[in-house]
Order: structure tokens, then C-alpha cells, then sequence
């Protein structure tokens, strides 16, 4: 599994758990290439700071957060893993559970500010590539267009038809619920 975000809605609130790959190279602007190595959020993780999920890396736009009990961060050394629980009370977490629907927020973005000394810089061909080895990671959002194409957003309905009372969704719709 690449970078996935998934929305499950079981008891009146959904369900949301992504992947954000590390060490996946992608292309920032022409010519220049960026990588996050693998456990680069490490420090804020660690230490238990606040981070939060937020729509379109609109602070006023919070789905979930560590301070709030709703957002849990793994770091592995393949990915950062995020589970989190939304609640629909908000117009934009409302907003953003239906955009996800109709397939129109599809990404996953991390908002970070490098540390010193945390990246490296090398060139290559016409461009340069940075590998970021360490940021403190503020926040991770979803987005309509990820720098990094692998960390995709995709919704699933994980109740049985019976228990939603629709019809069974064909798997290559699966991502509407």
C-alpha cells in the first residue's frame, strides 16, 4: 500500500485513517525534487506536540487533533501513519466528508518547517534533488492536490449494505460511499 486516506463512518462519526509514504521522490516545480525520509517528523512526534488534521492547511479548518483525543500520528520507517476520529458537527468537517464523497479531496499534504540542518541539497542533471531528514511537522492535511501524488485520498464504506440500507457499491466505485 502506497499513501491512502480512508473515511469509514461507524456511530455518527467517521473514521479516518491515511498514510503518508516516505522516501518517495516527487517533483515540487520544475527541475526540483524533493524526498521526505523515512521518521523526518520524528522530533514532534516524539516529544507528543500538538499536531493537527486540518482541510486545505486551514488552521480554522480542524478535523482532529492530538490535544483533543481525535487524532492519533505512528511513525514508521515506510510511513506516517494517521487515524482520526472526525465529527460531523462543523460545517467544513461536513464540507470535507462530502467532498471526499464525491471524489473531489483525494490528498494528503504534511505542513512542516525544516530544521536546521535537515535537509540536504544535491544536483541533479538540470534540477537539484533535497532529501528533508528532519521537520517538525505541524499538521497534515487534506487536500485537492497533493505534492506528493502517492499519498491519495480514498474514502470507503465499510458497513455491510444491510447496515447502511444502500445497495452493494461495485469495487471500482468503492470510494463513494
Amino acid at each position: 500500500m502506497n499513501g491512502s486516506l480512508e473515511l469509514r463512518e461507524a456511530g455518527g462519526e467517521t473514521r479516518l485513517t491515511a498514510r503518508f509514504p516516505y522516501g518517495r521522490e516527487t517533483e515540487i516545480a520544475a527541475g526540483r525534487f524533493e524526498v521526505i525520509a523515512p521518521r523526518a517528523f520524528a522530533a514532534r512526534l516524539e516529544a507528543g506536540e500538538e499536531i493537527h488534521l486540518l482541510s486545505g492547511h486551514d488552521f480554522n479548518h480542524p478535523l482532529a487533533s492530538r490535544a483533543a483525543g481525535t487524532l492519533t500520528l505512528t511513525d514508521g520507517d515506510d510511513a506516517l501513519t494517521v487515524e482520526a476520529r472526525i465529527d460531523a458537527g462543523t460545517s467544513w468537517a461536513r464540507d470535507f466528508i462530502a467532498a471526499n464523497r464525491s471524489g473531489l479531496i483525494r490528498g494528503l499534504s504534511p505542513g512542516f518547517r525544516v530544521s536546521a540542518g535537515g535537509d540536504r541539497v544535491e544536483a541533479r542533471g538540470q534540477g537539484v534533488l533535497r532529501t528533508v531528514t528532519a521537520a517538525d511537522l505541524f499538521e497534515i492535511s487534506a487536500v485537492t492536490r497533493p505534492a506528493y501524488s502517492e499519498a491519495q485520498i480514498e474514502a470507503r464504506n465499510w458497513s455491510s449494505p444491510a447496515e447502511t440500507g444502500r445497495r452493494a457499491i461495485h469495487p471500482l466505485n468503492r470510494w463513494r460511499l
